[in-house]
């Protein structure tokens, strides 16, 4: 799922190269997916009213379905 995510992510982005993915085991019994991207290239992955990040999110949870897995998906802000 990671590797789809970035396929994704860095088909949207102008900065693919900042993009940061980490995968964590909840102890809710599903993978938690924590990504950050550029500042800049905030506004490209929420999307107006947030629907980017919506249909990122519904197509990771039907890849993990199709696996049998349970995924929540988070994009992490930037430090400042």
């Amino acid at each position: 799922m990671e590797k789809l995510l970035r396929f994704i992510l860095e088909n949207i982005v102008d900065h693919p190269e900042d993009i940061k993915i980490q995968t964590k085991e909840s102890e809710y019994g599903y993978n938690l997916i924590e990504f950050e991207v550029n500042p800049e290239d905030m506004g490209r992955i929420i999307g107006k009213g947030g629907k980017i990040i919506s249909s990122i999110r519904k197509i990771i949870k039907i890849k993990a379905m199709k696996l049998g897995k349970r995924v929540n998906i988070n994009l992490l802000e930037p430090e400042a």
